[in-house]
């Protein structure tokens, strides 16, 4: 296979704080010999593990964005073991667009995985990942929110890997799944999932998860803006995985651990457990015009109600179409603008459990 065409303008195997930026090359209208300029910082000190910190896989989700930011101004080399490497921004186009896709080829980077060196430069910014940066991390932390089109309850979530059965082996898969849900629980979000997924295969967390990898996602907010609470969830989020990783010096995993049982107990901030066991938590019109939310984030609701309904434009004295719960659960997402298109998502309903871990763990 081609070698991927990005390059680097610092070492990821030294010592230090650097911050710098991968390049891809591309030829523009505006720019003849133009590049693609990704920011990365890299923070490193001796031996440890290594922890790969990502957001901006969307370009509007803010939350994850401006916490890397944060972390990238901060952190010191004497703060860790290890190594702990930042892209604030993987679409960097998009964030700087605004957009959920790249501006240059309309590329949805967490639908590109595991991405082509030959391809568009959507395709070749997912290979760099998939192929040089990946493989480099111990850990994998991707922040993500709902962007301009949705409104999510905060939480951080693991995947089940059932799919991973035939290539990792059962108990590789037992193991990785179970420690990607203690991050997620460690993350500290006011609630943790199990995440099912309605298009894995080409999604940045599949190709992470194929290589083995501790993997953990969010949704952090949305409505393409960001609220002092919610990045509060982001930034406190953030060092919690750091901590869970065993990167940090200040902070262990058994100080985390530690405090994670406090709040157990004291139920003050223990968070809901929510399980997406399929497709039936997803509620997708099948009609266009004007949207009514009939409950609100958080919200429970019981299969058959209301969750929904949807209004036409153009023409008045239509009754609406109603849309119900398949499930009982509580509302996790709902989608942000109120016009509505076919297959537009606009709601999801997930279950509430006692525990996510399974029986058998």
């Amino acid at each position: 296979m081609r070698e991927s065409p990005v390059s680097l303008t610092i070492d990821l195997f030294a010592d230090g704080v650097q911050h710098g930026f991968f390049k891809l090359p591309i030829s523009t209208d505006e720019s003849a010999w133009g590049a693609v300029m990704t920011p990365i910082s890299v923070i490193a000190n001796g031996e440890g593990p290594t922890v790969l910190l990502t957001g901006g896989n969307h370009g509007d989700e803010y939350e994850g964005i401006t916490a890397l930011y944060k972390l990238a101004a901060r952190l010191t080399a004497e703060d860790v073991k290890g190594r702990v490497i930042i892209v604030p921004t993987m679409n960097a186009l998009a964030a700087k667009a605004g957009r959920r896709c790249s501006p240059l080829d309309g590329g949805n980077l967490n639908r590109s995985f595991p991405g082509d060196p030959t391809g568009g430069p959507t395709e070749q910014i997912a290979d760099y990942f998939t192929r040089v940066l990946v493989p480099q991390c111990d850990y994998a932390l991707d922040l993500h929110s709902g962007g301009r089109t949705l409104d999510i309850l905060p939480f951080a979530a693991a995947h089940r890997l059932d799919y991973l059965e035939e290539s990792l082996g059962v108990e590789q898969c037992r193991l990785q799944e179970a420690e990607s849900l203690a991050g997620a629980l460690a993350f500290g979000a006011p609630s943790a999932m199990m995440m099912f997924e309605l298009d894995a295969e080409a999604l940045y967390d599949t190709a992470v998860e194929r290589q083995g990898k501790v993997f953990v996602t969010t949704e952090l907010g949305g409505g393409g803006s960001t609220t002092p609470e919610r990045q509060a969830i982001a930034d406190r989020g953030v060092d919690n995985f750091l901590a869970f990783s065993g990167v940090l010096r200040a902070r262990s995993r058994a100080d985390l651990e530690q405090d994670i049982e406090r709040q157990r107990a004291s139920q003050a901030n223990a968070p809901l457990l929510i399980d997406m066991p399929d497709a039936s938590c997803y509620v997708q019109s099948e009609h266009e015009g004007l949207l009514e939310l009939c409950v609100a984030l958080g919200e429970q609701v019981t299969a058959g109600q209301c969750v929904a309904r949807v209004y036409p434009l153009g023409r008045a004295g239509q009754a609406a179409v109603e849309y119900r719960a398949a499930r009982d659960g509580v509302l996790v997402a709902r989608r942000f603008p109120a016009q509505v298109s076919l297959g537009d998502t606009l709601a999801v309903i997930a279950e509430v459990v006692d525990d996510l871990a399974r029986e058998a763990s």
